[in-house]
């Protein structure tokens, strides 16, 4: 179930609410994300990577040394953004949750390369989900329960 507001403060007056499924379909037809992290002095990290969305559940995988997984050993707390480019038109979402690790059986918690090489992989069920719609501008906020 999914808790739907419109921000008013921050919306055209004549906007109305992203529908949940259109914000859904933004996250599932995504080809591109960005992660923001925060490294253990508090400056935050910013990347872009793939994320995959299921089950109410961003996933993505990243090597054990690159930063975002060093800044996530540290600090759970993590944005995933997505959307457009385009400031007349479309719709940008932006998950906020932490990560909560991979929640399947992976061979030590590790996709294996056949190179011999290791991903981490990590699940993140997002708190809450920002949709921002450009043209009639409206912010709205998506709670998962």
């Amino acid at each position: 179930m999914t808790e739907t507001t419109l921000d008013q403060r921050f919306s055209h007056p004549d906007a109305k609410a992203a529908a949940w499924a259109e914000t859904a379909r933004v996250l599932e037809d995504a080809q591109l994300s960005w992660i923001c992290t925060v490294r253990a002095d508090g400056r935050p990290h910013l990347t872009p990577l793939v994320a995959v969305w299921l089950d109410d559940t961003l996933y993505f995988s990243t090597g054990e040394g690159e930063q975002k997984a060093v800044n996530l050993r540290g600090n759970p707390h993590v944005l995933l953004l997505t959307g457009c480019s385009r400031w007349d038109e479309g719709l940008d979402v932006v998950a906020e949750g932490d990560d909560g690790q991979w929640q399947f059986g992976v061979r030590d918690g590790r996709f294996e390369h056949q190179g011999g090489g290791q991903s981490l992989v990590f699940a993140v069920r997002p708190a809450k989900i920002l949709a921002f719609a450009k043209g009639q501008f409206g912010q709205t906020r998506h709670r998962l329960a």
